[in-house]
């Protein structure tokens, strides 16, 4: 297998397009589900996550997808498992197909990275894309499936330098939008962050909610133990089945918020790849928000391909509870989350009854910094509040929270920092005056690598060869801009 050196992604170009079209997109779900939310006592929405990097192992250190690499070095750690995981990109289109013929409603959420997305047309894995054009493209399908946005190559929000995460949620739009037409792109309303790593930084938050309202986005998909009420205690065991309002507010007192849906439990692939949401939602009830009586909504997401419960459990476990909804459990439903949260306007829901909440850490922070902060007063807080020793910290919450992405990581961070602030000094004012260098080559080709530079797995993966391929997309990165 041979990757295509003229292959290269479609990550930037239709900028000013992308997102008109997302300002007109329109309600997907208006009264899809058979029984409608007025007969459910609860429901139950599951993402799969899918994510492959790309790495400079090609050949003379061509970019290529690390799936590519598995296949072409099976003999290599875990790399047997790379035909394995390819089927788990592709079988859903199967699953979802058989059960609806067994007379179930099945629901899944997809999220997949922009590299897998590039890297499989890029390998031309046909049975790959077809089967994910299928569920996206397929009118039945549209009931059934529902895709969410993410960063285009699996940076960790936190520690990304903060003008480009709309890059990479731009990045992501055009990915999705080349491959499966601008229509499904309107669909997708829901954002899930990679390693649900949820900024507390008052300034990373504000720019991030801000980023995805500006790009269409109507939801967002969080770990309950990254965020916290905005008295600082936990959220209340019935609140993680209901929508909440995350507000996030700048170190200057900017305000800004963003519907969201509570992911519970930890990060442990059992819970999807055995289907407890399905149980955990059959034992629950309806819950009084304001005005109106809602049903509650479990919430979860686990890789879609790791680990021998997800490669191996989760198909018949998946089969199984599609079946006991069907014929046991009339009251409980699969749902998707754009397609619960639409329809709770038809339930009567004032959007303004939401609880608030707020990231992790922020209570302590805004107590710190009193009523009339400021920048330099927040930063005062931060520094104050870090060098107590108690466990406060501005890096984010996440299902990683045992895996620090900054500490002894500065061999890929200061890079990443350097390769940023060289990318925005050389595009942005150009930009500004001539919005189509966008659609050049060598913006294509600088950006990329900066994308590409803040991918997690050059951190989650350890010190190594790892941190080596992200210095040689540095140094190209460099190369290209200098």
């Amino acid at each position: 297998m041979t990757v295509q050196p003229e292959h290269h992604p479609a990550i930037c170009g239709r900028e000013r397009q992308l997102r008109t079209l997302m300002e007109q997109s329109k309600r997907n779900w208006p009264s899809s589900t058979a029984q409608g939310l007025k007969q459910l006592k609860s429901a139950f929405a599951c993402a799969l996550h899918m994510h492959q990097p790309t790495v400079p192992a090609g050949p003379d250190g061509a970019l290529i997808s690390h799936l590519q690499y598995m296949l072409e070095h099976p003999d290599e750690g875990d790399n047997h498992n790379g035909e394995p995981f390819a089927h788990c990109y592709r079988r859903m289109a199967d699953l979802i197909t058989e059960l609806i013929r067994e007379g179930c409603s099945p629901r899944i959420m997809l999220d997949y990275s922009g590299n897998l997305l590039w890297g499989v047309t890029q390998m031309q894995r046909l049975d790959i894309t077809e089967a994910l054009q299928f569920l996206t493209c397929d009118d039945e399908m549209k009931r059934h499936v529902e895709w969410l946005g993410t960063f285009w190559s699996h940076a960790v929000a936190p520690s990304t330098p903060i003008p480009d995460l709309s890059l990479q949620i731009s990045a992501w739009q055009h990915q999705f939008a080349d491959l499966f037409g601008d229509a499904a792109l309107q669909r997708v309303r829901g954002f899930s962050l990679p390693e649900m790593h949820l900024p507390n930084h008052p300034d990373t938050l504000f720019a991030l909610v801000h980023d995805l309202l500006e790009a269409g986005y109507h939801w967002l998909l969080v770990q309950e133990h990254s965020v916290e009420q905005l008295d600082g205690s936990a959220l209340a065991d019935l609140q993680r089945f209901i929508p909440n309002k995350l507000v996030a507010r700048s170190s200057s007192g900017e305000q800004i918020s963003i519907t969201v849906l509570i992911k519970t439990q930890g990060s442990d692939t059992k819970l999807v790849g055995q289907m407890q949401p399905c149980e955990q939602a059959i034992g629950l009830g309806r819950q009084q928000l304001g005005n109106a009586e809602i049903p509650s909504l479990v919430s979860q997401i686990a890789d879609g391909e790791n680990g021998g419960v997800m490669m191996n459990e989760f198909p018949e476990a998946f089969r199984q509870a599609n079946r006991r909804l069907r014929d046991d459990s009339p009251q409980t439903s699969a749902l998707n989350g754009s397609e619960y949260l639409e329809q709770l306007d038809e339930l009567g829901l004032n959007w303004n009854d939401l609880p608030c909440i707020q990231a992790v850490q922020q209570h302590r922070l805004w107590q710190r910094a009193g009523d009339a902060c400021d920048v330099d007063s927040v930063a005062a807080a931060i520094a104050e509040l870090s060098s107590a020793g108690d466990g406060f910290s501005m890096e984010g919450a996440s299902w990683t929270n045992n895996l620090s992405w900054v500490e002894g990581y500065d061999n890929v961070l200061e890079p990443m920092q350097r390769l940023s602030a060289r990318f925005h000094q050389r595009f942005d004012q150009r930009l500004c005056e001539q919005p189509s260098l966008s659609e050049s080559r060598i913006y294509r080709d600088a950006l990329m690598h900066l994308l590409l530079l803040e991918t997690s797995c050059f951190r989650y993966w350890g010190q190594g060869q790892w941190t080596r391929y992200a210095n040689d997309i540095y140094e190209k990165g460099m190369r290209l801009l200098n």
